[in-house]
């Protein structure tokens, strides 16, 4: 049964991979009665709104590609911002997801009414749009964090943040203030240092920067791949299999042989002093991986500085570190990440009885395969809670197939609601928090970026791809508390 034989309409949050993913899925299983609401002017997510410069994927571009829509034309074994927005741009348009598209417009709640099983959602200047499905899929990259350090308000140059990047501001002959030396940094840094006069860098801890085995792809290769789909798809399976042997981190000699070459990378800062500052104390692969040839080799220029001294405050002129001393600067750069621990928690969400998401998550996110969260029914996330690994377009397609045989299997029962048992997700997360106690780098005290407060994981999926999809694909029956929508009244 197709959604418009069921009258159920499907609203989706987001219009990145994940919204694309879900609209071009639902489309191919019949559901064709769906809008993605999207905040910025177009398709394409975080490779939309994140421009700074140097901005690549840190997972190889042959996985990092839908597989029912493959691309031959990388220039780069790591793509870049502009090629990957142009390949999202370009698969939203092919898949006709042109009119299912209301851009523009920011969803700021949604609230589940028990009375009709549906959600109602507030967007833009006030506008309201009920449906019977909600698919979250803004991912974790959406809420930008701003350094704590007072006096923000109060820098009298530009400021801006490495997630929303100012284009129409140049940089050259700028004194420039980066905070934070993490994965933005790593790329932009290499590539503002030679444009700006003065580079002043402010690093809480070091991180691991390994080399970037990143050679061009030449024109010859392109053609070839472009006249032989099957040397794509061999390519493509040649990188994700790759990929699944490292990202539970439990082979111990691939570890030690990545904490040598992140090692040898440091070695490419001239200074033996400023080395030492750079050298992480923790294991490799506690926080994200990292990766570029560039980053280190910055440091030897003679108008950038690594500041290790701790951030007091931000004054008009500049930034202030603990030892009273005054960085001036005419440009802040914020490259503080995002907060990633939150999902759909950065909006106002109520589900069943009223019930806000921001208290069912009190100790953090949590669901069901990342997937759904008990007491939200007809509620599902993509890239949500604990699916952060590998290559998160394969996640997502597992997430979205997972989505529609719900829908298929909600139509034919004649379902209004479903919604995960609270039993099951308990038993799942339980289990899952085991595992993740068990990969060993994560649990070094580096590891504030996956953790909450409470100190759980929220972020990592802690086995390989196709484990995750084993799960999303196995009998789920006996997992959901379902409400059967009423019976059509006599004529």
């Amino acid at each position: 049964m197709d959604n418009a034989r069921s009258g159920r309409r499907i609203g989706i949050i987001g219009a990145g991979p994940g919204g694309i993913c879900a609209g071009i899925k639902l489309k191919a299983a019949g559901y064709d009665d769906f809008v993605i609401i999207e905040k910025s002017a177009g398709v394409g997510g975080t490779w939309r709104n994140a421009r700074y410069p140097g901005l690549t994927c840190d997972v190889r571009s042959w996985s990092y590609s839908f597989t029912f829509e493959p691309n031959a034309h990388w220039s780069s074994h790591y793509a870049g911002q502009p090629e990957i927005l142009a390949y999202m741009e370009r698969v939203a348009e092919k898949y006709g997801l042109g009119p299912h598209l209301r851009l523009g417009r920011k969803v700021t709640a949604a609230h589940w009414d028990d009375a009709t099983s549906q959600w109602r959602l507030t967007a833009g200047e006030g506008e309201t749009l009920t449906v019977d499905i909600l698919i979250a899929a803004q991912g974790m990259f959406n809420d930008l964090n701003w350094p704590d350090a007072p006096g923000l308000e109060d820098f009298a140059g530009v400021m801006f943040h490495s997630g929303d990047w100012r284009d129409d501001h140049d940089l050259t002959g700028r004194r420039v203030a980066v905070i934070g030396t993490a994965a933005s940094a790593v790329q932009f840094l290499p590539k503002i240092a030679p444009k700006v006069a003065r580079l002043t860098v402010f690093q809480r801890s070091p991180n691991w920067v390994a080399p970037k085995d990143d050679p061009p792809i030449t024109a010859e290769e392109r053609a070839r791949l472009t006249s032989d789909p099957d040397a794509v798809e061999a390519l493509r399976r040649e990188v994700h299999a790759s990929l699944e042997s490292v990202i539970t981190f439990s082979d111990r000699q691939m570890l030690e042989g990545a904490t040598r070459a992140a090692l040898a990378n440091i070695d490419a800062v001239q200074d033996p002093a400023l080395r030492e500052k750079m050298r992480p104390t923790v294991p490799w692969g506690c926080l994200r991986p990292l990766m570029s040839n560039e980053y280190y080799p910055t440091y030897n220029l003679p108008h950038v500085e690594l500041v290790t001294e701790p951030v007091e405050r931000i004054v008009a002129e500049g930034v202030v570190t603990r030892d009273g001393r005054l960085h001036a600067a005419d440009t802040l750069i914020c490259a503080t990440g995002y907060h990633v621990r939150r999902y759909l928690a950065a909006i106002e969400v109520t589900g069943r009885a009223g019930l806000p998401l921001a208290t069912a998550w009190a100790d953090g996110a949590e669901a069901y395969l990342g997937l759904m969260t008990s007491g939200f029914p007809n509620l599902f996330m993509l890239y949500g809670p604990n699916t952060n690994n590998g290559s998160i377009l394969y996640m997502i397609e597992r997430q979205c197939d997972f989505i529609v045989r719900r829908l298929q299997e909600m139509d034919r029962d004649g379902l209004a609601w479903i919604d995960v048992r609270r039993d099951v997700m308990d038993a799942y997360n339980a289990d899952l928090q085991a595992d993740l106690e068990k990969v060993e780098v994560w649990q070094a005290s580096c590891s504030n970026y996956y953790r909450t407060e409470s100190g759980r994981i929220v972020t990592q999926w802690p086995h390989n791809m196709a484990e995750y999809q084993r799960r999303c694909e196995a009998d789920q029956q006996g997992c959901f508390e379902t409400g059967r929508a009423p019976a059509p009244a006599d004529a």
